[in-house]
């Protein structure tokens, strides 16, 4: 349980590096809601993701009782390829969050002026690859916000 404990406190480590690296992007906007709906809906999703993945982790660690992170680690990937059907679930999970989502991040982070955004990829590591993918498409969203026009004063 300790190591799901520490994979938590990094988790919001990392996202709290994030939000700090990025403070004009995550500021209020000037107008319009604090949150748009697009933004409450990838939020949904995001942490959905998370008490999901929790839920089976819990289980994973209390049922299997690991108690030593190294051979807990192992176990758990060789139990993630335990058939076919897990094992091509799992190669293409695998895929999209160790290669493609740093890239797109990355490279798509740094065009729009993003400050650090291979931290999304790190922040995949201790929440789960769809908040990851969730909170960059929402910081991408509130930059949109961020620099749209200022309505004019008359």
């Amino acid at each position: 349980m300790i190591s799901l404990i520490v994979h938590a406190i990094l988790g919001i480590a990392v996202i709290a590096l994030i939000v700090s690296s990025n403070r004009t992007i995550f500021a209020r906007p000037a107008t319009g809601p604090a949150l748009s709906l697009l933004e409450v809906g990838y939020y949904i999703v995001g942490i959905a993701s998370i008490a999901l993945g929790w839920y089976f982790n819990i289980r994973y660690v209390t049922e299997y009782h690991v108690s030593n992170p190294v051979t807990g680690w192992i176990d758990y990937i060789k139990l993630m390829f335990v058939n076919p059907a897990a094992g091509s679930a799992r190669q293409d999970y695998t895929i999209g969050n160790v290669i493609l989502l740093p890239l797109m991040t990355i490279i798509d982070g740094y065009r729009r002026g993003i400050r650090r955004p291979w931290l999304y990829f790190v922040s995949s590591l201790f929440t789960s690859f769809a908040f990851a993918w969730a909170f960059y498409l929402i910081t991408v969203e509130r930059q949109r916000r961020q620099q749209m026009p200022q309505p004019v004063a008359t």
